[in-house]
């Protein structure tokens, strides 16, 4: 009996390969319940801090990155942060965390800022965990409210608001020390291992090719 040749086994193994392709997407998603994200029974949560943007001095904390224009308002200066937050308006009281991202001048008619920042929690109940924060700050206002747009860690899912009121500044430094009122409503039981990134696995495809054309030339030997 004749042996089959190498050219009617290609067809095989063309349908070989093309039948695990499927399967190499098939497991980048899954669905999962809002009861593993924690979702079922969301936390409320008011965070108080103090938030220190320093200018001036040998250390600042905010650093100027692009000029302003000649407009009365300053509008395009835009300043790169990295400020503490603390738990009282003393500069020395406890470090709670730091406000880290920038703002810029965006206001051609009055001083207002747009905020694009972090607060990234170093001590307390959310060590390690974050809020986000993308909003307009008009400066001379008593009390700003800017939403809050995400969260990490302890804080996953975060939404809600915070409240800024300037608590000093100094005009001609152009240093303030700004209270924050942060109200969130986020996830009530995270898991922070991670666990629930997409899953992805591959078959391993260039492995089994190898394997199929060994077995085909051995046969047909």
């Amino acid at each position: 009996m004749a042996k089959p040749s190498f050219s009617s086994i290609l067809p095989l193994l063309f349908f070989f390969i093309l039948s695990f392709v499927p399967a190499m997407h098939a497991s980048f998603s899954k669905p999962i319940s809002t009861e593993e994200l924690g979702l079922n029974d969301p936390k409320q949560t008011h965070l108080t801090f103090y938030f220190h943007d320093t200018l001036s001095g040998p250390n600042p904390t905010a650093v100027q990155i692009v000029k302003a224009s000649s407009s009365a308002t300053s509008f395009g200066v835009l300043t790169m942060i990295d400020d503490p937050l603390t738990e009282g308006p003393d500069p020395t009281s406890r470090l709670m965390g730091r406000a880290q991202g920038m703002y810029g001048l965006t206001d051609q008619t009055q001083s207002a800022l747009t905020m694009v920042m972090n607060f990234a929690f170093l001590d307390g109940d959310f060590k390690g965990s974050t809020v986000s924060i993308l909003g307009r700050n008009p400066v001379l206002q008593g009390v700003r409210e800017m939403p809050v747009v995400g969260g990490t860690g302890a804080l996953r899912f975060a939404k809600g608001y915070a409240q800024a009121r300037t608590y000093k500044s100094d005009p001609t430094t152009g240093d303030a020390v700004v209270k924050y009122d942060v109200y969130v409503s986020h996830a009530g039981s995270p898991n922070t291992s991670g666990n629930h990134a997409p899953v992805c696995t591959r078959v391993p495809l260039p492995a089994m090719v190898v394997s199929f054309l060994l077995i085909s030339l051995l046969y047909l030997a």
